[in-house]
Formats: structure tokens, sequence, C-alpha cells
């Protein structure tokens, strides 16, 4: 009987186990073109944060900072600062989605890019429509989605995750890098 019901959950364990599912769609170097065109290089400036750093940006954002370390890059032309170019990552519903954020001196989104997506739905967010709606953001934007940020139906978490998460890096931008 032992026998028996052991080779039952062999072929049930197979239907259980979900299957990989991950896109990358732009690599560091892809999205940083992508999202600063003119730009002549970009000086990795890599972000570690103290704890009262990382509670800081929870605070303001409304959104947890959960790591120490963040990805920043300067996007320059002539020596001058266009923008941070910074790589994050949020989860999705169950996966995390890797997307970069650029970010203007001034503190305005000037553009997202999605970079790895590994959910199997929700990313209808790499839709340039959508990603259009986030650009232009400062923290003087409410970031609520279904009022300034649409709601993609079939991809709510996408959506809301991603949004935040831009959010979050704009009060990471306003605490801890120069405008110039």
């Amino acid at each position: 009987m032992r026998e028996f019901a052991s080779l039952l959950i062999i072929p049930l364990a197979a239907f259980v186990v979900a299957p990989a599912h991950a896109t990358e769609y732009l690599s560091v170097e892809q999205a940083q073109k992508a999202l600063f065109p003119e730009a002549e290089r970009f000086v990795l400036a890599p972000v570690l944060l103290t704890e009262e750093q990382r509670d800081a940006i929870t605070d303001k954002a409304g959104v947890k900072q959960r790591w120490e370390k963040q990805d920043v890059w300067r996007a320059e032309k002539g020596g001058q600062l266009l923008g941070w170019f910074i790589v994050d990552n949020v989860v999705g519903k169950h996966e995390f989605i890797t997307y970069a954020a650029a970010l203007l001196p001034e503190g305005k989104v000037r553009g997202v890019e999605i970079m790895i997506f590994k959910e199997t739905h929700g990313d209808q967010i790499r839709e340039a429509s959508w990603r259009k709606t986030l650009e232009g953001k400062t923290l003087a934007d409410p970031f609520k989605l279904d009022k300034d940020v649409p709601n993609i139906s079939g991809a709510t978490l996408s959506c809301r995750n991603v949004m935040s998460g831009v959010k979050r890096l704009l009060v990471l931008q306003q605490l801890v890098l120069p405008s110039s």
C-alpha cells in the first residue's frame, strides 16, 4: 500500500510545481542608453545606506527600503550630471521585477524601463503607454494607483509595486544623492 501511495504522489507533484518564467528584456547598458541616450558616460556610484537612512526612506516613501546597497550610476555629458540611473527590484506577485529608473537632478522621473520580468502574468507594465505615466512624477505627486497612475487589469501588483518602487527611489535621491 505504501508503494502505491508514493507512486501517486510523484505524478501529482509534477502538477503542483509551476514552470519557471523569466524574460530579460534589457541589460544595464541597454537600459542606460534607452533612458539617457545623450549620456557620454555612466559612472557607477553605488549607495550604501545606513539603517537610519533606510528607515527614513521607508517612512517618507511609505514602502520599505529593503537593501543596504542600491545600484546607482551618474549619467553624465561633458562632465555634467544629466541625472541618476538606478536599477531596482520589487516583488510582483511572487517574483522580482527588475527595472531601471532615470531620475533628473531636480527630483523628477525621466523614465522607467522594465529589465527582467519573472512573473507569469503582469508583464503589460512593459508597455510604453503605462511606463510613460510615471514620467515627470515628483514627490509632490500622489502616486496613487487608478488616480495618477493607471492600473492594468491582470497586472495590479506589478503596477502598484513598480509605482511604489519609483516613489521610493525619488525619496532615496532626495535624501542621499547630490543634485550636481
